[in-house]
């Protein structure tokens, strides 16, 4: 049997410095640490696969290390930080709040909170969608937050901070995990490809990253599918055909026909796009990002919220400079009131292609408003 480990575990960060797009934090908790200022209960809140749970792993290993670095990194090689990576430490324990999420669970946990440790000096209780506890579960839990033993510290971690009682958060030091960038996340794909001798296209990874959405796990989910379905050749057209995405040069193409008026090749564009089998509000969707990105190019100041490849963000450039900033709102605006009605309308094709022909009528209009 196969020996294969998914990306997302094999290289789940085992330091702070090794964490993902979250320097903030990591940095706050590591000066907590080397200044003795550690808080008894904490907080982390953030979207699905953006380190909550690695980070809280990795501050339980860091607090109870026996041999912490000049940068306040565990050593992983003490006898605590070994019975945590081998997972039989008897200091750090992880309760999964969806499935136990009971007054008798809570209560079994306070029983552990009253041993003190056997190696170290802390004893750390780290529970993973700490929302769905019940009610009564929080009430139990509360008391025991409340007023901890000195050994005990609690590490909450959750996806809907709102659904958890003021009295529990007021009790603990609350750390906002954001979306990870996407430079980011194509710096960590990026070197996970040149460690595992993998062919990656620059292009390709950016594609991968942002179709997570700020979530590096689901960047790593959908790496390791590409890499199965490419052979190890991450190239940009294997990206595209495997996540269904379009070609940025659909986009500059279709704006290009609007600005030479050419309502006939919009159209038969739009017909290939129909039949490489994507939907019209994809379309719609990525037109729509398209014509933004455009705008957001107008502006050296706003030149940065650009998230796309270098060659790419040439483009965009380049086709800023040929559309007027009155003829980029005008789009806008048209492709907004098409997707507000595009599900509701009986004909989604002619919906779509109506306002392929509005968009390369936009100067012709422009053009008598400037007359009259």
């Amino acid at each position: 049997m196969s020996n294969f480990i998914v990306s997302a575990r094999k290289y789940r960060p085992l330091t702070f410095d090794t964490v993902v797009g979250q320097s903030t934090i990591t940095t706050t908790l590591k000066n907590a640490i080397k200044n003795d200022h550690l808080a008894q209960a904490f907080l982390f809140f953030g979207s699905r696969g953006v380190g909550k749970t690695t980070t809280a792993r990795i501050l339980a290993k860091t607090i109870n290390c026996m041999n912490l670095s000049d940068k306040i990194e565990p050593c992983n090689a003490c006898e605590s930080c070994t019975s945590f990576n081998e997972g039989h430490s008897f200091n750090i324990l992880e309760l999964d709040a969806a499935s136990n999420n009971s007054v008798d669970d809570i209560r079994n946990l306070i029983d552990q909170v009253r041993i003190a440790p056997q190696v170290g000096n802390h004893k750390i209780f780290i529970i993973d969608e700490v929302h769905m506890l019940s009610q009564s579960a929080f009430n139990a839990f509360l008391k025991t937050l409340e007023e901890p033993p000195a050994h005990a510290v609690f590490i909450l971690a959750t996806t809907e901070k709102h659904k958890i009682l003021p009295t529990i958060l007021s009790r603990c030091q609350i750390f906002d995990f954001h979306r990870i960038q996407i430079e980011d996340i194509v710096s960590h794909l990026q070197y996970i490809a040149e460690t595992e001798d993998i062919q990656a296209d620059p292009k390709a990874l950016h594609v991968i990253a942002q179709k997570a959405d700020g979530a590096l796990r689901d960047a790593l989910s959908i790496f390791d599918q590409i890499v199965s379905f490419s052979n190890n050749n991450v190239s940009y057209e294997a990206v595209l055909e495997n996540l269904n995405v379009l070609d940025y040069d659909y986009y500059f193409k279709v704006i290009q026909s609007a600005l030479e008026e050419n309502i006939a090749s919009n159209l038969i564009l739009y017909n290939s796009v129909l039949e490489k089998g994507f939907d019209g509000s994809q379309f719609i969707l990525g037109l729509s990002e398209h014509l933004r990105n455009l705008l957001v190019c107008k502006d050296p100041e706003t030149v940065n919220l650009l998230e796309v490849p270098a060659e790419i963000k040439d483009k965009y450039m380049g086709q800023s400079q040929a559309a007027s900033t009155p003829f980029l709102i005008l789009a806008l605006d048209l492709l907004r009131d098409t997707d507000i009605h595009y599900k509701a309308s009986k004909n989604k094709r002619l919906s779509v292609e109506i306002c392929l022909m509005k968009l390369c009528s936009i100067l012709s209009t422009l053009e008598k408003q400037v007359v009259s």
